[in-house]
């Protein structure tokens, strides 16, 4: 099934692109310099701002459609949702040990990607479905 990709999903969609994509950046060009401020190890946050950076095109891409298969949209639902639970999940694993500023950097893109998340399940749910 296919949906309009209407202004509120193309909106949702964007603004999920830009800040995964300024938070991608950061973590890739930055990582040297937040690991000391967040006591987070450099190379995780290298690595998630590479990880960041095909969804981020997958959200652009998607976002310029005028229609979109239901799937795709349910597929970036699902990888949002999976890095909020991945987020808290290493919060909660002891595996790394960051400082206040850390635990608060995680906690706050965190519930900023489930906001998208939830943006854009609003904005499918509205969606009209059409027939291909």
């Amino acid at each position: 099934m296919t949906v309009t990709t209407s202004p509120f999903i193309r909106n949702a969609l964007l603004l999920d692109a830009v800040a995964s994509g300024a938070t991608g950046l950061l973590a890739i060009a930055g990582a040297s310099f937040l690991s000391p401020l967040l006591n987070l190890p450099a190379p995780l946050l290298f690595w998630a701002g590479i990880v960041l950076v095909p969804f981020v095109a997958l959200l652009l891409i998607t976002a310029r459609r005028r229609s979109v298969r239901r799937m795709v949209l349910i597929d970036i639902i699902a990888i949002n949702a999976l890095w909020v639970a991945a987020s808290f999940g290493l919060l909660a694993s002891g595996l790394v040990a960051p400082n206040a500023l850390g635990i608060a950097f995680i906690c706050v893109q965190a519930i900023a990607v489930a906001l998208f998340a939830e943006l854009q399940f609003i904005g499918m749910r509205r969606a009209t479905a059409l027939v291909v």
